[in-house]
C-alpha cells in the first residue's frame, strides 16, 4: 500500500519536485532500534552490518539496556550519548511496534528510518492497521521512511550497510546504482553486476514503499555524481505519471536500465480489446522506454546493458551503425547474426577504409564488416583503431581470445584510442583468470569488457536503444515525448504530471454512443470513416441499400453492444434486396440498423487510447481483428504524443513489414497514421469523462486509413480508477 498524501493536512517532502533523502541514503549517524546480542535476531544482523560505518552510531534495546556497552534504553539517551546527529533510524522491531518506535525516533531528532519488519499491508487487516499507524507518524512527523519489508540499502563509498545479508558489507564502490522494488533483487542484482567487473554507489530496496518510492530514490540519484547509471527493478507501480516523470529526468543525464516483472499477468482492465491488451506489464515497459530507459528481459541482460552503459554512451542519433573486429570468426558472426535479429545496423566499411584494413591484414580474410583480422598479430590495434574511425561506424565491438604471445588485447584497445570518445564493447575469452586481468585493465580505461557473444549483443543493444530514445526525446524537445506539443509547453513540475491538454478539442458528446453516433465523432476528428446510414427501421434500410449501392455491411446499432460479431449482430457482402432481408431477420426486429458501405481489402489494425489506471491516459496500436488478441503484437504509449512519435509506434510491431507494401499490399503513410493517433490522444486526454475509443478495426488501403468500427466508452464509477 502506499500513503495516501492528498488527505495530508501538513507539508511532506514527498510532495516535493526533488525530495532530500540525504538523511535517509547518506546520514550523519545512525541508531538501530531493537540491537539485540542473539546472533539471529534482526537486531543483531543490523548492529553487525552498520559497525563498519564511519559515522555516529548508537543502539537501543528497551528491555535489555547496558549503558557501559553502547546500549541505550530509549533514541533520547542514545543521542545524548553520541557524538553526532542521529539522522537515520533503523527499526528492527515487529509490526505492532513500530509505529511507535517511529515517532520516539522522531522525537529524538531522526529525519529517516528504515523497516525491516514484514506483518504489515501482506498480513491481512490488522497488518493493514499497523501500515497505517506508521503512515501516519511519518506524515506527522515528516521523516522519510524506507520499507517495510526490506533487506535494507547499502552505499559501499560511505561505508554504510544498513542491510542485514553480511556479503552486502563486502560490496566494492562504484558508479552502478541499483532500485529495486525488492530488497532480496537488490542484492542480487548488485552481487551479478560486481561479478561481471562493476561497482556500486547505491543499491536500495523498497519493500512495500509505504513512503519512499522507485520515483523518490531516483529522483534524488539524479543529482548524485558518484552514479553514471542506475539498474531499475519494478514490480508494482503505484503513480505512473511521477515515476515516469523521474526516469526521464535521470536518463536525459545518466542511462538507465529496467527490467520489469509481470509478463504472465494479464490483467483485468476493460471489456474492449485495447483493455484486454495493453497489460500491466506490456503498459510499463513501453511508458518506461518512452521515457528514455532502457527495457531489459532479464537480470543478465540488465548486467551486460549496464556494464556497458556505465563506461560509455553513444550520441544521440536514430541509427547508429556497428563495426564488428574478430579475432575468430565464428563468435564474429554469432555477434553479427545478433546485431541483425536486434535490428542494428552494420553498414560496409568505407573504401578508405577498406584500402587501409588490406594493408594490415592477410589477403584471405574478410574486411568489409565484420572484419576477420585471423589470428591476430602485432597490427591489431591499427586495426582497431581504422575500423572504429570509418565515418560509417558509431560503436565498435571486438571479439578476441587471451593469447598473450600474439596480442595484449587490453592494451590493443589503449593503444588504439578506444574509449569515451570511440565508443566500444570488448569481449575477452579464456581462462577465468586470464579475462578477469584483461576485463579489469579495460574497465580501468573505461571500455566496457564482456565475456561471451551473447553478453556483448546485449551491450550493444543497450547502447543502440539509448542513442535512439535520446535523439527521439531531442526531436520531440520536451521533458516528455509529446507532451509540449499537447500542452502548448506547459508541464507541471509539482507532481510529474502533464497537463491533460490546454489545446482547443472537440468535445465527446455525452452519454454512450452507438457505432454511427462514434464514427461521427472520429469524422469530427478528421478520421476517414465509410459512407453509412444510420436506419429505424427495414424501410429506412432498403433505403440505404438503394442509396450506397452494393455491397454493403449490415450490423445491429446500439451504444450498449460492444462486440457485434459475437451476438450475430454484423453481415457483410449484402448487395441484392433479398440479402438485405436476410441479413435484417438475422440481426432481429426491433431493433436500429447501420448500412454502410463496404470498404475495399487491406491490413487491418486496432488503435486504442483508454484511461489506465496507474499511468492515464494511454494509446495502444497494433494488427487489428481477431489477430490482436492471438498474436498480442502491439506497441503502446502513453498520451498525449506528438505526431511524429505516433508515427514511429509501427516500428515496435513484429508485423510490420505487412504496413509497407508486402506482396504487393498497401503502404502505411507514417505521416497519416501519426496524425490519426496523435488526434484521439488529444481527444481523450481532453475529455475526462471519456474512458476510452477504440478503432478496430482500422483498416489500410490503397487510399489510406478508414475507421471500419468505433467504439466511444463513457467514464462510470466502475471503469473510474485512472
Amino acid at each position: 500500500m502506499t500513503r495516501d498524501l492528498t488527505t495530508d493536512p501538513t507539508p511532506n517532502p514527498t510532495t516535493d519536485p526533488t525530495p532530500d533523502l540525504t538523511p535517509l541514503l547518506a546520514p550523519e549517524g545512525v541508531v538501530v532500534i531493537g540491537a539485540s546480542r542473539q546472533a539471529g535476531k534482526l537486531g543483531a544482523a543490523m548492529a553487525r552490518s552498520l559497525a563498519a560505518f564511519p559515522g555516529a552510531r548508537a543502539l537501543v534495546n528497551a528491555r535489555r539496556p547496558d549503558p557501559e556497552q553502547g546500549v541505550y534504553a530509549t533514541v533520547a539517551d542514545a543521542a545524548a550519548h553520541t557524538d553526532g546527529r542521529l539522522d537515520l533510524a533503523v527499526l528492527c522491531v515487529p509490526a505492532p511496534g513500530c509505529a511507535d518506535a517511529l515517532a520516539e525516533a522522531a522525537a529524538a531528532g531522526c529525519r529517516a528510518a528504515l523497516v525491516c519488519a514484514g506483518g504489515f499491508g501482506e498480513a491481512g487487516p490488522e497488518g493493514e492497521e499497523h501500515a497505517d499507524a506508521l503512515c501516519r507518524v511519518a506524515r506527522e512527523t515528516g521523516v522519510r521512511l524506507l520499507g517495510p519489508n526490506t533487506s535494507g540499502f547499502f552505499a559501499p563509498h560511505l561505508g554504510l550497510t544498513a542491510s542485514f545479508v553480511p556479503a552486502a558489507g563486502q560490496l566494492p564502490a562504484g558508479d552502478i546504482a541499483v532500485v529495486a522494488a525488492s530488497g532480496g533483487v537488490n542484492h542480487a542484482l548488485s552481487f551479478d553486476l560486481v561479478a561481471a567487473g562493476n561497482g556500486i554507489s547505491i543499491g536500495v530496496g523498497i519493500g512495500a514503499g509505504l513512503d519512499v518510492s522507485a520515483a523518490d530514490v531516483l529522483e534524488h540519484l539524479a543529482h548524485d555524481g558518484r552514479t553514471t547509471a542506475v539498474a531499475l527493478h519494478l514490480e508494482t507501480v503505484p503513480d505512473g505519471r511521477r515515476l515516469v516523470a523521474a526516469v526521464r529526468r535521470v536518463a536525459e543525464a545518466k542511462p538507465v536500465v529496467a527490467l520489469v516483472v509481470g509478463r504472465s499477468d494479464v490483467g483485468d482492465f476493460a471489456r474492449s480489446h485495447t483493455g484486454a491488451l495493453a497489460t500491466s506489464w506490456r503498459t510499463t515497459r513501453a511508458a518506461l522506454s518512452q521515457a528514455g530507459a532502457v527495457v531489459v528481459d532479464d537480470e543478465r541482460e540488465l548486467v551486460d546493458a549496464l556494464t556497458a552503459l556505465s563506461r560509455v554512451r553513444l550520441r544521440p542519433q536514430p541509427d547508429p551503425g556497428l563495426g564488428i573486429v574478430t579475432a575468430q570468426a565464428g563468435p564474429g558472426l554469432l555477434l553479427a547474426d545478433r546485431a541483425g535479429t536486434d535490428g542494428i545496423r552494420m553498414p560496409e566499411l568505407t573504401g578508405a577504409t577498406r584500402g587501409t584494413l588490406a594493408g594490415l591484414l592477410p589477403p584471405l580474410t574478410y574486411q568489409s564488416n565484420p572484419v576477420d583480422t585471423g589470428r591476430p598479430a602485432e597490427t591489431f590495434a591499427r586495426v582497431l583503431g581504422t575500423t572504429a574511425a570509418d565515418p560509417q561506424v558509431d560503436l565498435l565491438a571486438v571479439y578476441a581470445l587471451t593469447e598473450p604471445d600474439s596480442v595484449d588485447l587490453a592494451s590493443a584497445a589503449q593503444d588504439a584510442g578506444l574509449g569515451a570518445d570511440s565508443p566500444a564493447v570488448v569481449v575477452v575469452g579464456g581462462l577465468p583468470e586470464d579475462v578477469t586481468d584483461q576485463r579489469a585493465r579495460l574497465h580501468k580505461a573505461g571500455i566496457p569488457a564482456l565475456t561471451g557473444p551473447a553478453s556483448a549483443a546485449n551491450a550493444v543493444r543497450a547502447l543502440v536503444t539509448d542513442a535512439r530514445q535520446r535523439a527521439l526525446g531531442e526531436a520531440e524537445d520536451g521533458p516528455f515525448p509529446g507532451w509540449a506539443s499537447a500542452t502548448g509547453g506547459a508541464v507541471s513540475a509539482s507532481d510529474g504530471h502533464p497537463p491533460e491538454s490546454s489545446a482547443p478539442a472537440v468535445p465527446v458528446p455525452p452519454g454512450p454512443l452507438d457505432e454511427d453516433a462514434a464514427k461521427a465523432y472520429l469524422t469530427e476528428l478528421g478520421i476517414r470513416t465509410p459512407p453509412r446510414v444510420a436506419c429505424d427501421s427495414r424501410a429506412d434500410a432498403h433505403a440505404a441499400l438503394r442509396q450506397l449501392g452494393g455491397p454493403v455491411a449490415v450490423k445491429v446499432l446500439d451504444a450498449a453492444i460492444l462486440h457485434k460479431t459475437e451476438i450475430g449482430g454484423v453481415h457483410l457482402g449484402v448487395r441484392t434486396p433479398e440479402e438485405l432481408d436476410a441479413a435484417l431477420d438475422a440481426v432481429g426486429t426491433g431493433r436500429r440498423y447501420l448500412v454502410e458501405a463496404m470498404a475495399p481489402a487491406g491490413v487491418d489494425l486496432v488503435l486504442g487510447v483508454r484511461r489506465d489506471p496507474v499511468f492515464g491516459p494511454v494509446v495502444l496500436a497494433g494488427l487489428g481483428g481477431t489477430a490482436a488478441e492471438a498474436l498480442a503484437d502491439v506497441a503502446i504509449r502513453l498520451a498525449p504524443l506528438s505526431v511524429a512519435e505516433a508515427a514511429g509506434m509501427p516500428d515496435d510491431l513484429a508485423a510490420r513489414a505487412l504496413l509497407d507494401g508486402w506482396r504487393g499490399g498497401p503502404v502505411l503513410d507514417r505521416a497519416e497514421f501519426g496524425r490519426v493517433v496523435a488526434a484521439l490522444a488529444a481527444a481523450l486526454a481532453a475529455n475526462p469523462h471519456t474512458a476510452e475509443i477504440e478503432i478496430n478495426p482500422l483498416r489500410l488501403t490503397a487510399d489510406g486509413l478508414t475507421a471500419l468500427d468505433a467504439v466511444i466508452v463513457p467514464m462510470t464509477e466502475e471503469n473510474d480508477h485512472a
